[in-house]
């Protein structure tokens, strides 16, 4: 029996996968978009070689994943019925971590968000009835508390169904803890919650830039308008995948609700510009907190420019609510359970940072290695 896992071609759900297949022994089920069983074999390796060389790669490509390809807003994922009902057999457990993560676009995320979760759903109903579900986990966010000011959050009390939204993002992911809450009632569940999600403590290597993007420009500035004595809840993504995976495998979790965070050990806009000051051998900036507004207006005039400055003030504009909220999340569950907390920002941030701007914001992948002989060594292409 496997783990059917969503998401596992973006950021989080790769590191999930990666986790799984180096710490378990159970096989994967993975969704993929792909037209083809070579062009998913290809987006897997594209997702996963951040964490495995090729040879490993092939290794449990050959032997304990299962690429079902699909799309996770389509009924039945897309699949035909043989391949539906192999799923539906097959999994003994679930992680949905696929999401839009589109801030802007209410479509992307009503599309993808509830209906798409509302598949992983069934399929869970549908494998619960056909031999049992011995869990389902589903990684949320801690955007789903709503606007926030000056506040710690715990994890019972997040969701006020009364308080506004920043975002769709944060709206459609909220009403999916809603949906798997009510609908699989009678399935072991655990809901894991991450805060902002930034970069790996162990490498500077990352496939994904938009949040380091905005973090880059920000440290560009010879002045904020941010007030110093913030603090801003940032998690390092190997924190978030260990603790899914391994909560998830647990046989029985202390909690069903889990906030994957840096909770009271935020740092401060001053420790983090400290750090890369010092890393720079430069000054950090100056911060003037009263020019907030007018900094907002500059970034709607800024992200009207078809340049990488307007860019990055588009991104810096969609995450600066999430900046200025000084809101932390409680983290003592996890960290309790797990004996371990997440690393500070400022331990890894200067070399992320580097690793971003060498690579102008784009992973360098590696292509499906070809054979001697000028043919591929298997997947892409292959007979």
């Amino acid at each position: 029996m496997a783990i059917f896992l969503t998401g596992s071609t973006g950021y989080i759900g790769a590191h999930i996968a990666a986790n799984l297949l180096r710490g378990y022994s159970e096989p994967l089920n993975l969704l993929v978009r792909a037209k083809s069983q070579p062009q998913g074999e290809e987006r897997l390796w594209q997702s996963l070689q951040l964490h495995l060389d090729f040879p490993e790669f092939e290794s449990y490509l050959r032997g304990r994943i299962r690429i079902f390809r699909g799309d996770l807003t389509s009924e039945r994922f897309g699949l035909d019925l043989a391949d539906y009902d192999a799923l539906v057999h097959s999994t003994d457990s679930v992680i949905h971590c696929a999401a839009s993560l589109n801030r802007k676009s209410e479509k992307a995320c009503l599309n993808t968000n509830l209906r798409g979760t509302l598949e992983v759903v069934q399929l869970a109903q549908r494998a619960r009835d056909h031999h049992g579900l011995r869990r389902i986990s589903h990684v949320s966010t801690v955007a789903v508390a709503g606007v926030r000011q000056d506040e710690l959050v715990q994890e019972d009390t997040s969701v006020d169904w009364n308080r506004s939204d920043y975002d769709p993002y944060a709206r459609t992911k909220k009403f999916c803890e809603h949906m798997i809450r009510r609908l699989l009632p009678d399935v072991p569940r655990t809901i894991f919650r991450p805060s902002i999600v930034l970069g790996d403590s162990r490498y500077a290597a990352t496939s994904q830039f938009d949040m380091v993007r905005a973090f880059v420009f920000l440290a560009g500035l010879p002045a904020l308008p941010l007030r110093p004595t913030d603090q801003v809840d940032i998690v390092n993504v190997d924190f978030v995948a260990s603790a899914v995976a391994e909560l998830h495998q647990k046989a029985a979790p202390l909690h069903d609700l889990y906030h994957l965070s840096s909770g009271r050990d935020s740092q401060t806009f001053r420790e983090l510009t400290d750090a890369l000051a010092l890393a720079r051998g430069t000054s950090g900036p100056a911060y003037l907190p009263p020019l907030g507004g007018i900094f907002g207006k500059s970034l709607n005039a800024l992200a009207s420019m078809r340049n990488p400055v307007g860019a990055s003030a588009t991104l810096l504009k969609v995450f600066w609510p999430y900046l200025r909220w000084n809101t932390q999340f409680d983290n003592t569950r996890v960290t309790t359970e797990l004996e371990r907390k997440p690393a500070r920002f400022s331990e890894y941030s200067f070399p992320l940072l580097q690793f971003a701007r060498m690579n102008h914001f784009a992973y360098p992948y590696r292509p499906w290695p070809v054979a001697d002989g000028g043919k591929p060594a298997g997947g892409v292409g292959a007979a």
